[in-house]
């Protein structure tokens, strides 16, 4: 399949399914970007982190769907125990990249967005 007949047909549906698996965590962040091809939260501010600061996004690229997940590089130890499945994907330290998703990766990457969010939010109370 062509990379432009993907990013029409796989890569929206990639999108959907990222994107559906942050819903759950998106009443307590800001959603910054919400289009067909981006979704992007960002962390509120609070009295000890006084603006708002970039948690997430998912894009469709052009060869691919990326998840950035910046907790990571704030609390590099939530990558420590990455399974082989999530390392294949990472592009950096806190980029996957995901031309078609199944379900044990999804909820893999589920597991970990939950534990960044969880982190971040004790990290970030007052």
């Amino acid at each position: 399949m062509a990379t432009s007949d993907r990013t029409q047909t796989v890569f929206p549906a990639t999108f959907a399914r990222l994107k559906a698996m942050l819903a759950p965590h998106a009443p307590t962040l800001v959603v910054e970007t919400d289009t067909p091809t981006a979704y992007t939260l960002h962390t509120p501010a609070t009295p000890t982190s006084p603006k708002e600061e970039f948690f997430c996004s998912v894009q469709i690229k052009k060869n691919y769907v990326s998840l950035y997940l910046m907790p990571i590089y704030c609390y590099p130890d939530l990558a420590t125990d990455l399974p082989e499945r999530l390392r294949k994907r990472q592009q950096g330290k806190s980029c996957f990249n995901f031309t078609a998703l199944d379900d044990a990766t999804l909820a893999d990457l589920a597991a970990l967005t939950a534990a960044a969010h969880d982190r971040d939010r004790r990290e970030r109370a007052p």
